[in-house]
């Protein structure tokens, strides 16, 4: 039988989702804990490789077994086998053919900016912090600019080797919460550091120190015309979206209350 499971993950000390050869990865965390549990070595799929210091809320992994056990028994082995930086939510079964990644119909991010002379202290590894006065009418009326299916060749980075750099935006939400500036982007699919980008490019833009609009830096195709990849504490991997018929559980929505205190 095949399994999926949703997780999240506090990014902050790992290189990133994907295992590696010489650096502690979420995928080797949560591979090493599936091995101690069911005496296997087991490979995983997963939905979105998060690089380093990003985090993410609903991360969906999956793997075939033949072990039979009731939904908590995973969750709560897997759990106990885990740093307390990584946390298995739920499970699902799935049909033999599933697959966390080839299956997504979209993908959601969320990127959280806190905007503020003063440094967010109970927040440092997980906002990305601008002293700077940004003008959130700007960011709302130049991410629209984003909507809709375009080349994105100026929105990657130089390391980037997916083949096809056209991508659709289906969905960008600005939320504000005091301090706090939330970015949500929905697509079919991200190139390499493409939010970031998308994001550094919005703060420039609405800090005055970009003079083009996102229309003319897309129809540019060329890295060189957008701003500042932003850090990668901000970034939030909400999760996929599948077919209803796995019943896997839909991303997270609204981050936002997460930063509620």
């Amino acid at each position: 039988m095949r399994l999926a499971f949703t997780t999240e993950y506090d990014g902050s000390t790992f290189s990133g989702f994907q295992r590696q050869k010489n650096a502690d990865s979420v995928q080797q965390n949560i591979e090493e804990a599936l091995e101690k549990i069911t005496q296997e070595k087991i490979s995983i799929n997963y939905a979105g490789r998060t690089d380093a210091g990003v985090h993410a809320l609903s991360q969906v992994f999956d793997f075939s077994t033949s072990i039979k056990r009731d939904d908590k028994n995973w969750i709560d082995g897997i759990n106990s086998n885990l740093t307390e930086l990584i946390a298995v939510t739920s499970i699902t079964e799935v049909p033999d053919d599933f697959h966390s990644r080839f299956s997504a119909l979209e993908r959601s991010y969320t990127y959280v900016v806190y905007n503020s002379r003063s440094k967010p202290l109970f927040f440092g590894n997980s906002v990305h912090w601008d002293n700077n006065l940004i003008d959130i009418n700007i960011i709302k009326e130049q991410s629209k600019m984003f909507l809709g299916t375009h080349d994105f060749s100026s929105f990657r980075s130089s390391s980037c080797n997916s083949k096809n750099p056209v991508k659709n935006i289906k969905n960008i939400d600005i939320e504000i919460y005091e301090n706090f500036i939330f970015i949500t982007i929905k697509a079919n699919a991200f190139l390499h550091n493409m939010v970031r980008i998308m994001v550094g490019t919005l703060l420039d833009i609405a800090k005055g120190e970009i003079s083009s609009s996102i229309e003319e830096i897309l129809s540019k195709q060329d890295r060189t015309y957008a701003g500042k990849t932003a850090s990668a504490k901000g970034l939030f991997f909400l999760g996929p979206r599948y077919d209803l018929k796995f019943n896997i559980p839909s991303p997270t929505e609204h981050l936002m209350n997460r930063f509620k205190l």
